[in-house]
């Protein structure tokens, strides 16, 4: 017959196993075979809108169907990779004037909170950091699909946009783009393949 002693930590291992966290699955963002993007656009003089997007980024997430509060998700984004499809424009980006990325050549976003709206769609709450500047933003979120892969493998995807103000990440709006320019829409595309 087992004792206290005995019984304490296998309840307490049992536990640990079934907990949300453990229960996610872990997903790798597939950038090497270009199956995710993070996507740009802002107002040019109000006229019409200036498109591009981040060329170099890695990332993970974690997801639990049965329990969406248990999901993570961290990215990782070269901003030297900026890519507008004009490469004075793409260097002025990158200057003092924007960006700035020899002093800040990454940005970062990790999750704070994942909370289901049904539908598929959801809302992720998380730290955005950018231009040496944290603040929390929220995106919607779309679940695009999920599944078996050709290669034995198991993939799932998601979309989510967002719009920040350049002013709340030290980003002068005072420049070339115009007084409309004040916002930037952002799109995450993201293909993950789990982590077996």
């Amino acid at each position: 017959m087992m004792n206290m002693r005995s019984i304490k930590p296998l309840l307490l291992s049992g536990l640990l196993l079934t907990s949300p966290a453990l229960l996610a699955d872990d997903y790798k963002i597939d950038t090497k075979g270009a199956h995710a993007s993070i996507q740009f656009k802002i107002k040019h003089l109000g006229y019409s809108w200036l498109t591009g997007r981040f060329n170099t980024f890695s990332g993970k997430f974690s997801y639990d169907e049965n329990d969406l509060s248990a999901s993570k998700v961290r990215v990782l984004i070269d901003t030297t990779s900026i890519d507008t499809n004009h490469a004075e424009r793409d260097k002025h980006l990158r200057s003092k004037d924007f960006l700035d990325t020899a002093k800040y050549p990454q940005a970062t976003f990790k999750s704070i909170s994942f909370s289901d709206k049904g539908d598929g769609k959801a809302v992720l709450v998380g730290d955005l950091t950018l231009h040496g500047v944290t603040k929390s933003v929220t995106l919607d979120v779309v679940g695009i699909g999920h599944g078996n892969d050709p290669w034995g493998g198991y993939r799932r995807g998601f979309e989510g946009k967002t719009t920040i103000a350049l002013k709340d990440f030290g980003i002068d709006i005072n420049n070339n783009l115009g007084p409309a320019s004040t916002h930037v829409e952002l799109t995450l595309n993201v293909e993950g393949i789990k982590i077996k």
